[in-house]
């Protein structure tokens, strides 16, 4: 059952999918309305998952489920990953793969592979102080807090 996302509590767990590129305004709206219609019959051994997304930036999708209510099992991990895999198709973006890095240039959001982010490093192109979106975070508390962060707060600091 979907919820407004500040509904939920600071504990619920969270999946974030960052796309390989910025959608239009029409994709993520088109988007939104694929997710709420998702959520709303999303449930696990045949129970309701009180759930929620946020986009953000154009470029992440961020899915949430209150835990206390009903926890997320294997088949219903399952289905959300295969929701996101048919937005994958739909819209030709890769929103799995966890080997890229996406970071902010000023205004800019960048993405980037691994391999080419270690590059910027080497030539100083991104620094400590570069703002990443550090997508490892489990929880609602943990992205408020540790998401949009310096790259030495973060699991990127290793680069530098």
């Amino acid at each position: 059952m979907y919820v407004p996302f500040e509904n939920l509590p600071e504990d619920s767990r969270i999946w974030i999918y960052q796309s390989n590129r910025k959608f239009s305004d029409a994709e993520f709206a088109e988007i939104e309305t694929s997710l709420q219609s998702f959520l709303e019959q999303w449930a696990a051994h045949g129970t309701s998952l009180e759930s929620s997304y946020l986009l953000k930036y154009n470029r992440f999708i961020i899915i949430a489920v209150n835990q206390e209510v009903q926890a997320a099992t294997g088949c219903s991990i399952d289905a959300s990953v295969e929701f996101i895999q048919s937005l994958e198709q739909k819209y030709t973006v890769d929103l799995l793969d966890k080997m890229n890095v996406t970071f902010k240039l000023g205004e800019h959001i960048a993405h980037k592979t691994l391999i080419d982010f270690k590059k910027m490093v080497k030539d100083k192109a991104v620094t400590e102080n570069t703002v990443v979106f550090n997508n490892l975070v489990n929880t609602i508390e943990e992205f408020n807090e540790s998401w949009e962060v310096t790259a030495m707060d973060s699991w990127h600091s290793r680069f530098f």
